[in-house]
């Protein structure tokens, strides 16, 4: 397929969930794109246990229900050790790198194994990190002796993300924007070096401001959140993704 018919058909998928208003049309529109780029399988879903998770928690599939079942009995929706290996990559990854990005244990050889057995061979996996959620990954598989087009290989992160941004918003994971804590500018600098272990007086020279008027910042911005302490106020600000852990662990 020429590059061109590639990116012609992504735009297409793309127009198509951000078009969709069901779960089922999403269903619909993975099931296609999964067989166009050569793959038998898909999975997308959040990494926790779904059938007892506090709803709403992501999983469309087409998966065979034998690794259904077996999967939920097991509850590998944490420790899947394709999940586990998302958790450590932002781009996606084939399954026989899984050796390279986490120490397989005897049992991840047997789940491994268990899912060959289902017919789920060989697969790609593209990680979704949203700061405040449960990790979560858009999966493609292949049968043995099934091999995936090789030029849809640099395309399917995108239609991954791009399935799982569709899913938060048809099931309403991402929060309506006046539910959120809105920290000023000010705030949030204020946050950023108190992260880094600066004292109220510390972050008062820094930012050319009075220690009280600091003080008064970091007072505000718990409130937001309704914190009492600085490691707390510095947690929520990680998850809600208005401070980062780079900002937070850089030296």
């Amino acid at each position: 397929m020429a590059p061109h018919m590639i990116i012609a058909t992504a735009q297409q998928f793309d127009e198509a969930v951000k078009a969709a208003t069901t779960m089922h049309e999403l269903d619909d529109l993975l099931h296609d794109i999964t067989r166009e780029m050569g793959f038998q399988h898909f999975a997308l879903s959040h990494h926790v246990d779904v059938p007892r998770a506090p709803q709403p928690a992501l999983r469309i599939h087409n998966y065979p229900g034998d690794w259904e079942a077996f999967f939920d009995a097991e509850r590998l929706g944490p420790s899947d050790p394709v999940h586990r290996a998302s958790h450590l990559t932002n781009a996606g990854f084939h399954w026989s790198m899984l050796p390279q990005l986490i120490v397989l244990t005897r049992r991840d050889e047997e789940i491994l194994a268990k899912s060959r057995k289902a017919g789920l061979t060989d697969g790609f996996t593209v990680p979704a990190h949203i700061p405040g959620e449960s990790a979560g990954s858009c999966s493609f598989a292949s049968a043995r002796g099934k091999t995936p087009r090789r030029e849809w290989m640099p395309l399917a992160q995108f239609i991954g993300a791009t399935a799982f941004e569709g899913a938060r918003r048809l099931v309403g994971v991402r929060r309506i924007d006046q539910d959120r804590p809105r920290l000023s500018d000010r705030q949030r600098e204020c946050i950023y070096w108190a992260a880094r272990g600066k004292s109220d007086w510390e972050i008062s020279k820094i930012l050319g401001i009075s220690h009280d008027t600091a003080i008064q910042y970091m007072k505000e911005a718990r409130g937001r959140y309704g914190v009492g302490n600085r490691t707390q106020l510095a947690i929520h600000a990680l998850f809600d993704g208005a401070l980062t852990f780079t900002d937070a662990l850089r030296r």
